[in-house]
């Protein structure tokens, strides 16, 4: 391939040409100058903490994915444990045993974002490869295997009766189709989106990456439904009803403390989402963000819209829970909270 071509399937110029792969800044940027803004007006660097009253600093920092999972319903969530460090793999298959929890499994970081150390444990060794990774508590969970997967943020003003689902993402997980000529390393360079991960996907399939995959077959490459692992974030916010709204009105009422976040969820059919037969494998707070608004489809400046209408919201529902005597962090105990969460991951 000469420079040219080499150029045009270069990386490079994947991400300089999707905005939704652009550094966080630029479209954080402009949204953190108006949080700022918004801070002065509420006297509070850490306004964001009353947003959710029973979750850790509103859900922005620190906070713990256990204890968020044991306020939400049991019929609508995994099996989930807490492992606490130190541990080895004995202890951690006894732990499992005792909750009755069997491989295959997900494990992730009790404190953590965006799908860091986040792994499908398939067998023992894998135990043993995590613990030589993962250096912080962390959660084992039953793995959910519903074919599909959204993304639904929902808010709820303090002392209104009904909320609001702001935000529904569809999630297409990184995946190649055989044609019955190309090896899988050729499949996966064609593919911008599996590309940007040739590296990690070579590795992880070394004993198939010169294979032939046979026509029609479809080969799943990332389990993980994050956005910086691969997977496709599709707008469904048409897919949003006064049925589904409903439907989490009355799982979220049923969470202390809980007023505005995004559950990532897995459930059978569209059907099943909208009557609120899911299954919550993660509820995020306030640090979470509408992921509809990366869709490919959409334009930055929509985006960069979209994301001060929600922290416009978060101010709205912060103040009104501070106005009925929810405090504010103070700026020590932001701060103090802030420098255990940076140091957790720098672990």
């Amino acid at each position: 391939m000469d420079w040219a071509g080499s150029f045009l399937k270069s990386k490079f110029l994947i991400k300089l040409t999707n905005w939704e792969y652009w550094p966080f800044g630029i479209l954080q940027g402009p949204a953190l100058v108006y949080w700022l803004l918004l801070a002065v007006r509420a006297r509070s660097l850490f306004f964001f903490s009353a947003s959710n009253p029973g979750i850790l600093s509103g859900g922005m920092m620190g906070e713990s994915k256990a204890d968020i999972l044991n306020k939400i319903p049991d019929d609508v969530k995994p099996k989930t444990v807490l492992i606490k460090l130190p541990a080895d793999k004995q202890r951690v298959l006894v732990t499992l045993k005792e909750n009755r929890l069997t491989l295959p499994l997900i494990f992730k970081p009790d404190i953590g974002e965006r799908g860091w150390l986040v792994r499908q444990i398939l067998k023992e060794d894998d135990i043993d490869a995590y613990l030589a990774e993962i250096r912080i508590d962390f959660i084992a969970q039953e793995l959910v295997t519903l074919p599909l997967e959204f993304g639904l943020f929902y808010y709820r003003f303090p002392g209104s009766e009904n909320g609001v689902v702001s935000s529904l993402t569809a999630k297409e997980f990184l995946a190649v189709a055989g044609d019955g000529q190309k090896t899988l390393s050729q499949l996966v360079h064609d593919k911008p989106r599996a590309r940007l991960h040739a590296e990690v996907l070579r590795e992880r399939f070394r004993k198939d990456w010169d294979s032939v995959l046979a026509a029609g077959k479809r080969m799943e490459l990332e389990p993980i439904g994050n956005h910086c692992r691969g997977t496709k974030f599709i707008n469904a916010n048409h897919m949003i009803t006064p049925k589904l709204t409903a439907s989490f009105d009355n799982i979220s009422k049923q969470i202390d403390g809980f007023f505005f976040g995004r559950f990532d969820l897995r459930c059978a059919s569209v059907e099943d989402l909208e009557t609120g037969r899911v299954t919550i494998v993660e509820l995020n707070g306030c640090g979470a963000e509408p992921s509809h608004i990366y869709d490919p489809a959409n334009s930055i400046w929509n985006a960069m819209a979209e994301l001060f209408a929600h922290v416009h919201r978060m101010y709205q529902i912060s103040v009104a829970n501070h106005q009925r005597g929810v405090p504010y962090l103070s700026f020590a105990e932001g701060r103090s909270i802030y420098q255990k969460f940076k140091a957790l991951r720098s672990t």
